[in-house]
């Protein structure tokens, strides 16, 4: 999400209605997708000058800096980090001396009067930015990995722009902002619940705020390669497709795409709008589990150069089968929240996602499914060099609003921001538009759209939802949601001997599905008091919620009412912020760990 800087100093009062949207990309309906707007694609390998660390914070809750006590918007509120003029000078704030907080970092793990902190805090950081004399001339952008939910971020008291959505990344230009010295960064941070956000105001996962990802400023040349798609054409394991843009003035170029260790330089070059497509044959030894071979890829223009590590590999459905490289694959994994297994708070270092992933190899898994929104760009890089296979997620979450257009471009705009960050991530095999919603028009419409989008992004990835069930007596539940006429793969929760019945009656029961197509058990198990014993039927115990797990995996195991269609994903969490999470914690190989949120929900 990128757009020029604005010179205005606040946004109009939004009141309760949907946050305004900035959205980067354009809304073809086939073909290639194309960029209204500059972005800058693997940011990770450009030139990156870290604003992480200590940054000053002001909590906010009245956002006593944004409006005044009539409710209208500030024209000169913290965002200008003034300074008294004299000691008559009348300004009730100063960054210089406030606290601060780590970033990347949830504020709620920081400070214990913050834990449960829902509103507003200022963040603010201060930098030089000295361009080297006689240095071919560059373009700027600020870029945050996710702030958690809300963004507004300025630059020397100028707005640049809003960002909503608390996983994705986003970023802006500031070329023609950024001083030689003296720079301020101010970004108003909210992680209130809406109604018409996304998520919704109930969820069942700790609602986190703060710049909760890596900040840097990324330097490129003036024209540079803002976009790319290195992957195996669709339905093949030895042709390369994909497509390059150019952002800037020089847009028609020539272009190679290079693959050092396979002896692969091809060339191609841009039209008049930076764009050029490409497909050549090459014969690579192809991503798997068991083999996750990544290549060192670089895409080269006139202007510039990127470099990437990419995995090949074929993924599609066929009939109940998914296929990975033309071969039949059955799913072994779990469902993870994006906690960390060595501090508090969110995972976000790469040690994190090495420890989470190198727990599902060890309990023989190859796949993890990133629940209920996308988990940092750490986790998926990683899935590719260790080989875990990877179903990715937005956050559209039981009960949003879906009738209201503000929501769905909410929606949309997040799944596109996934899309692009992690498409040429080879261990992405499925994007998720949602979670246990409920079937109705309204529903179906929207996520309808959502499946649209995510194929014309992103055409060579399976496309998948976690669907509920319904109970057409005899001890048989039906799959036959409407939307799974437009996945590629079916999601469904099972919770067996936990909502419905006791663990044995798993046993018993059939399942039926309105759609030839593969099923994956996105979620079984039960919940447990962390160190809690008793009998194999007395609930909150570890033995009570291991019974749930093993009859569940029995059954998708292959039983002889599962069958090889149903993939099986166990709850697991290394630990859970918050009380009603912390008592229910529990280990990988043990199982599932669900939230009192959803208690509520099932027994209601």
């Amino acid at each position: 999400m990128i757009h020029r800087p604005k010179p205005s100093a606040a946004l109009p009062d939004r009141g309760t209605g949907p946050v305004r949207q900035v959205n980067r990309l354009d809304r073809q309906a086939s073909g290639p997708v194309r960029h209204n707007a500059a972005m800058v694609a693997n940011v990770s390998g450009r030139k990156l000058f870290a604003l992480d660390g200590k940054w000053q914070a002001i909590v906010d809750p009245y956002e006593n800096g944004f409006y005044d006590y009539r409710r209208q918007p500030l024209v000169d509120g913290f965002f200008r980090n003034r300074k008294p003029r004299d000691k008559t000078d009348r300004v009730e704030y100063d960054f210089d001396t406030s606290n601060t907080l780590d970033v990347p970092g949830d504020w709620n793990t920081q400070r214990p009067e913050l834990f449960l902190y829902e509103g507003t805090v200022w963040y603010e950081k201060s930098f030089d930015y000295a361009r080297v004399p006689g240095a071919a001339p560059t373009r700027l952008f600020v870029h945050f990995g996710a702030v958690s939910q809300r963004a507004l971020v300025y630059l020397n008291g100028e707005l640049l722009g809003e960002h909503d959505g608390g996983f994705t990344p986003f970023e802006f230009e500031i070329t023609e902002l950024v001083r030689p010295a003296g720079n301020f960064l101010v970004v108003k941070v909210d992680n209130v619940r809406r109604r018409e956000g996304v998520p919704t105001l109930n969820t069942d996962w700790w609602n986190y705020g703060g710049i909760t990802r890596t900040v840097a400023l990324v330097e490129v040349p003036e024209t540079y390669i803002a976009d790319y798609v290195v992957q195996l054409r669709k339905g093949s394991i030895d042709v390369i497709a994909g497509w390059v843009r150019l952002a800037g003035e020089r847009l028609a170029q020539a272009i190679r795409v290079e693959i050092p260790e396979a002896g692969i330089s091809h060339p191609l070059t841009t039209d008049a709008t930076g764009f050029a497509e490409f497909t050549f044959p090459a014969g690579l030894a192809l991503w798997s589990p068991e083999n996750p071979k990544l290549y060192d890829v670089a895409v080269v223009a006139e202007t510039d150069r990127v470099e990437d590590s990419i995995g090949f590999r074929a993924i599609e459905a066929m009939g109940t089968d998914i296929l990975l490289n033309g071969r039949p694959i059955f799913l072994r994994g779990v469902s993870a929240h994006e906690e960390s297994p060595l501090h508090p708070g969110r995972a976000r270092t790469v040690e994190d996602a090495r420890v989470l992933l190198g727990w599902v190899k060890e309990m023989g898994g190859n796949f993890i499914r990133l629940a209920h929104y996308p988990h940092s760009e750490a986790m998926t890089r990683e899935a590719d060099r260790l080989g875990v296979m990877v179903w990715s997620e937005i956050p559209v979450y039981w009960t949003i609003d879906w009738d209201n257009p503000a929501t769905l471009e909410n929606a949309r705009t997040q799944l596109e921001e996934n899309v692009v960050r992690d498409r040429n991530r080879a261990s992405v095999i499925l994007w998720s538009v949602a979670n246990e919603t409920p079937v109705g028009e309204a529903r179906n419409s929207f996520l309808t759209r959502l499946v649209e989008r995510a194929r014309e992004l992103d055409p060579t990835r399976l496309i998948t939802a976690a669907l509920e069930t319904h109970d057409v007596g005899g001890d048989t539940l039906r799959i036959d949601d409407p939307l799974g006429a437009h996945l590629d793969v079916l999601g469904c929760n099972e919770y067996i001997g936990w909502y419905v019945g006791l663990p044995d009656k798993c046993d018993r029961v059939t399942w039926q599905s309105a759609y030839d197509k593969p099923l994956v058990m996105s979620e079984f198990g039960g919940s447990a008091a962390a160190g809690r014993h008793g009998d194999v039927l007395e609930r909150w115990t570890e033995e009570y919620r291991n019974r749930c797990t093993t009859t569940s995996w029995r059954c998708c195991g292959g039983s002889h009412s599962c069958g090889e269609r149903r993939r099986g994903f166990s709850w697991t969490s290394a630990r859970h912020a918050g009380s009603s999470r912390a008592s229910r914690t529990s280990s990988i190989a043990r199982g599932s760990s669900r939230t009192t949120a959803r208690r509520r929900k099932r027994s209601s």
